[in-house]
């Protein structure tokens, strides 16, 4: 019988717990896409159906989706700068832009300590990640 998987990294998402359903879907999409983007090593193979049909390939492990409060947002942003795990932000004014540059600019234009997270995506060792998120609830 095959051993089960194990990751000695982790993928999880961090939202900020007064954010619409609607919000809570856009966020995570788009901060999952940086690490998937930057990371080619954390997608798997192409899927196929019994009939042949092929399907884009998709992370190669869970990614764990978190809320917390504003605050919170701030402490595990905090921390994974200290501890420079890369990460993706998502922040309050990116629901007004409409595309790329206008959100980088939106970024760009806000001092870290100021910035209005309502998500952040970590990619790292697992025991980093989990230190990031200590105190963060999983998302129901």
């Amino acid at each position: 019988m095959d051993e089960p998987i194990r990751f000695d990294t982790k993928i999880a998402v961090l939202l900020r717990d007064d954010l619409a359903v609607w919000q809570r879907l856009n966020v995570t999409a788009f901060l999952v896409s940086g690490i998937a983007g930057t990371h080619p090593e954390v997608v798997g193979e192409p899927y196929e159906d019994a009939d042949g049909t092929r399907y884009l390939p998709m992370f190669r492990q869970p990614v764990m989706v978190f809320e917390g409060s504003k605050e919170f947002m701030t402490t595990a942003h905090d921390r994974a700068v200290r501890r420079e795990v890369e990460h993706a932000v998502f922040t309050q004014d990116l629901f007004a832009t409409g595309n790329d540059r206008d959100n980088r600019a939106a970024v760009k234009a806000v001092a870290t300590a100021e910035l209005d997270l309502v998500g952040i995506a970590v990619y790292g060792p697992k025991n980093a990640v989990d230190k990031i998120l200590k105190g963060a609830t999983k998302h129901h």
